[in-house]
């Protein structure tokens, strides 16, 4: 008997080695898990679990009933979040930007980050992305045709770029440099200096550096863009998103903020793949944009509190970790012997809690283990109880 063809035409060659996100197929398992009636703890994605401003809700669903906001609207975005945008970046990066062409909105920076690869990429590109890094920076520049070039951070360098043993290489294909900085998954602050080296070295070797900023605001002493850096926009764009700072995750409002030349060629790209963002979400966005100092305080005060928990859960898992690292998430180093893949199963498989293995972001990360803040203070203290069990 002859098999049933399950599709009828072949995968395109563009998907390549390109393999379903891990949190998809990891937050698909979770929920089978919990639908046979298994209590899961899920301390692995960074998506916030608290409430946007109320004032921001109420944004939202007072320009929802009106009629005429319920159209396709402007690729660029409405003439307000473009201001607000740019007012945001002046109040608290100290950058000054044209709302009218130096910012582009975005249904989240995520796809930002695909229309930036599309928009610059040629077959056989290269692009700088680091390891351990976002994953979809690397698969963002598969899907483009891009060749990736892991640029390699480890714990001994500070999790920082060696730019000088980079400029020893051969960069005359590199095209594009991906950084993130807090940098995630390791929360590492961008120290003093390091944007103007970095501006530098992209002038020189003519590189467009691509700066992916969304946990600027979360536990960070200082908010820092790399657009602040004199000359930055000649050689950068940076990407910043509403959905950890101003818990908007699943509303996807993002932004790239840079020279009009290069998000005019975005654009060209974007227009075709989108009609608009909601305008009530965009009218809500303006006013996340213009929350004060005492609401990422107040955020801050939540985070700080549950990074203690999770900093507990480290320990009990005798990994290591620096109490100075910044961002959404704690990034600790396994024990000695184990990975991350081994800590996340026997913590998922033996005590139903979910904590992300470092080696999903590059084999740098493999020997590390990642938790989310992005959980209460209770939901935390359960998962360390369930934990110690096993120490």
């Amino acid at each position: 008997m002859t098999a049933t063809k399950t599709m009828i035409i072949p995968t395109s060659d563009r998907l390549g080695d390109v393999k379903e996100y891990y949190f998809s197929s990891k937050l698909r398992e979770i929920a089978e898990r919990r639908q046979a009636g298994q209590d899961i703890i899920s301390l692995g994605i960074g998506s916030p679990d608290m409430s946007p401003a109320p004032e921001v809700i109420e944004a939202l669903t007072t320009a929802a009933k009106q009629a005429g906001k319920h159209g396709y609207q402007s690729y660029a975005g409405i003439p307000e979040l473009r201001q607000g945008f740019a007012s945001w970046y002046d109040r608290f990066f100290g950058v000054t930007l044209d709302p009218e062409t130096e910012i582009l909105p975005l249904i989240g920076s995520k796809e930002g980050i695909m229309h930036i690869s599309m928009a610059f990429l040629n077959p056989g590109d290269e692009v700088l992305v680091p390891n351990p890094g976002y994953p979809t920076y690397r698969s963002a520049t598969e899907l483009a045709g891009g060749v990736i070039r892991d640029y390699r951070l480890t714990e001994a360098e500070g999790w920082l770029p060696d730019l000088d043993a980079l400029e020893a290489q051969d960069l005359s294909k590199v095209k594009i440099m991906w950084v993130n900085y807090p940098h995630m998954p390791t929360g590492t602050a961008a120290p003093e200096g390091f944007y103007e080296r970095l501006v530098s070295f992209a002038r020189r070797q003519e590189i467009l550096i691509c700066n992916d900023n969304p946990y600027a605001f979360i536990l960070t002493d200082s908010v820092k863009s790399l657009l602040s850096v004199p000359g930055a926009k000649e050689v950068a764009i940076e990407l910043c998103s509403l959905s950890k700072a101003q818990n908007m995750a699943g509303w996807r409002v993002g932004a790239i903020a840079g020279a009009k030349e290069y998000l005019k060629t975005v654009l060209r790209f974007k227009s075709n793949m989108d009609s608009g963002m909601f305008r009530p979400v965009q009218e809500a966005a303006v006013v996340a944009l213009g929350l004060g100092q005492d609401w990422y305080d107040s955020l801050n005060d939540h985070y700080r509190r549950r990074r203690e928990v999770a900093f507990r859960i480290m320990d009990t898992l005798g990994c290591s970790y620096r109490r100075q690292q910044v961002g959404l998430f704690v990034w600790a180093r396994c024990p000695e012997g184990k990975t991350g893949y081994d800590l996340s199963d026997r913590a998922l498989y033996d005590h139903d809690v979910f904590l992300t293995p470092g080696g999903i972001f590059g084999d740098e990360g493999e020997a590390y283990i990642r938790i989310s803040l992005c959980s209460t203070e209770e939901k935390l203290a359960e998962a360390l109880a369930r934990l110690s069990t096993a120490s």
